[in-house]
């Protein structure tokens, strides 16, 4: 029988996540990941049995919390899809405003380690997936995409999910508040134009 963990897990592994969130997984040193989750080496190897096993778990439960949140907020048929989509950028801009930089931890994921770890490019592409889908479902939810054919909303979804991408990127890097904000209003110029009448 499994003794009991001898620490709050949910506690361990939110000083964990906001370790590698700030340092990503390569900056991220054993004394930071210790000192985040409050844990001896011991505790932490006994656990997680190593650095990249404590990731993989970190980032599964950012995917639970984070990735599902943003795909509430795109599937969430009460609103019209096209709101949805601008809500979920807006929302990233006003964090870079509020002084959050941290961008998206799967983002930075997806531009570090996934490159060369099959495990954590795996779960990072379940994780962007998952977000495309959404895309795709407020785009079958937007009046000014109706009429667009499956592979229009495909491709738009895609679309959408890279520039998401870019943008919370973007949010992590020096660039000026002013060109976060122009870059996530920057998506409007992929609404249909209403269709003139006859």
């Amino acid at each position: 029988m499994a003794r009991p963990r001898e620490f709050d897990e949910d506690i361990a592994l939110d000083g964990a996540r906001d370790v590698f969130w700030e340092h990503g997984y390569d900056n991220a040193t054993l004394p930071d990941i210790l000192d985040g989750m409050g844990l001896t080496r011991g505790s932490l190897y006994k656990a997680y049995k190593d650095k990249r096993s404590l990731f993989l778990t970190v980032l599964a439960r950012y995917d639970t919390q984070m990735v599902d949140k943003g795909v509430h907020t795109l599937t969430d048929d009460s609103i019209d899809g096209w709101d949805r989509i601008t809500t979920l950028f807006n929302g990233a801009a006003q964090s870079v405003a509020k002084g959050d930089r941290r961008g998206c931890l799967l983002c930075t994921t997806a531009a570090g380690p996934a490159a060369y770890d099959a495990e954590i490019a795996k779960s990072t592409d379940e994780s962007l997936n998952k977000m495309r889908s959404g895309f795709e479902a407020a785009l079958h939810g937007s009046i000014a995409h109706k009429g667009q054919s499956a592979d229009e909303i495909t491709a738009q979804a895609q679309l959408l999910t890279t520039l998401y991408v870019g943008l919370l990127i973007l949010a992590r890097s020096q660039a000026p508040d002013a060109t976060v904000q122009a870059t996530a209003q920057a998506i409007q110029r992929l609404k249909p134009a209403p269709a003139i009448p006859h």
